[in-house]
């Protein structure tokens, strides 16, 4: 058995354009996607990760490379043939049947027994928490329980690979959540590999054991949700997750994984993390998360402190939003509200003068994309 769910070796997915050029919708991407994990592909609308998840399930085929699935080749076998099933946001049910007739179609196709039709649409049942209600039908039920039929239903046929595709994207925010949890627990429950396709950053970092990022049909940066978000290889992927504030600045001295770099817009020099690949002399952009900015009270023995002015503030409960001027750079800063108090004296007032302290871990090195 390969050690591998799904790859792609250097896949390559060209469209044709209505004026009659080639697109590539997926430029040379490669992937190894280990069993039982829980894989997202990341990135805004247009950037390969739903063509990617098509090729898996073979709906398209690749104009260049192979896709294999358990060590095995495509090529061109037809997605019924292949040992995934696929969720999509529409959760595409049958409205004229019930619960269970819906997660049996697939077995019913496949001229399974009625007794293990039976037993197996039981146990997928259990799996997304809907035992008791295989007699509904689909109005019957939230969108939260439709997706959860949904995904039984591509359960029930025990798949290798289960490929979803914005699942979640019909939901309501709270409910998107909740389920965002749900599916994590079941993909650990199950054992199945999951591959996830979303555009929502959130999600990939909630539920992921790995993150591909992509942009223009490329793959960024492939990692966990804690080495995507704290150690971004470049620009794009530091701002694409999360918030982030950038310095523009030129290497003055690389050491080990630290360089000095000088901010023309501060007239002051950083000391920073490298997290891409730069050297002395380099344009580069200084990265640093909102969170991550202490305002005032003692600065640690390393940091680099610099005065700036509250422009506004935001009370939105957890969190208190500050955005700075600093020497005509525009700063933001999120604090946490650790004491309840409605003393106004306690939050951020509009022209106070506030104390920043950036300490070299938290303060990002990346290339200039």
């Amino acid at each position: 058995m390969s050690e591998f769910a799904v790859e792609l070796r250097d896949v390559v997915k060209k469209f044709v354009t209505p004026e009659g050029n080639d697109l590539a919708a997926v430029n040379h991407v490669t992937m190894q996607i280990r069993n039982g994990e829980f894989f997202s592909m990341l990135g805004s609308s247009g950037c390969g990760k739903t063509t990617s998840l098509r090729m898996i399930a073979g709906f398209e085929w690749p104009t260049e490379g192979e896709v294999y699935i358990d060590g095995e080749a495509q090529g061109h076998k037809p997605p019924f043939l292949r040992p995934v099933n696929t969720v999509f946001q529409s959760y595409a049910l049958f409205q004229h049947m019930t619960v269970f007739q819906n997660v049996a179609f697939g077995l019913e196709m496949e001229h399974t027994s009625k007794g293990d039709i039976k037993r197996r649409v039981g146990e997928a049942l259990g799996m997304v928490r809907l035992t008791g209600m295989d007699k509904r039908y689909p109005r019957q039920l939230s969108g939260g329980q439709q997706q959860r039929v949904a995904l039984a239903r591509s359960l029930v046929k025990r798949p290798s690979v289960l490929l979803l595709d914005e699942p979640l994207g019909a939901l309501d925010l709270k409910l998107r959540k909740e389920m965002q949890l749900e599916l994590k627990s079941l993909q650990k429950e199950v054992g199945i590999t999951f591959v996830y396709v979303t555009h929502d950053q959130g999600e990939a970092l909630t539920m992921s054991d790995r993150i591909a990022v992509m942009s223009f049909g490329r793959v960024l940066q492939m990692g966990s949700a804690v080495e995507i978000y704290e150690r971004p290889v470049n620009r794009f992927v530091a701002d694409f997750i999360g918030e982030s504030n950038f310095l523009d600045g030129r290497v003055k001295s690389v050491k080990d994984k630290q360089a000095v770099v000088y901010v023309p817009a501060w007239e002051q020099e950083l000391t920073g993390f490298i997290t891409g690949t730069v050297s002395t002399g380099d344009e580069v952009a200084v990265s640093i998360r909102p969170e991550k900015i202490r305002l005032s009270g003692e600065s640690a023995p390393n940091a680099t402190t610099i005065d700036g002015t509250v422009v506004n503030s935001t009370y939105i409960g957890s969190d208190t939003h500050v955005y700075l001027d600093v020497h005509g750079q525009r700063m933001k800063v999120w604090e946490q509200n650790r004491v309840s108090t409605l003393d106004p004296s306690a939050y951020y007032q509009n022209g106070q003068k506030v104390r920043l302290s950036l300490v070299p871990e938290n303060t990002l090195v990346l290339p200039k994309d």
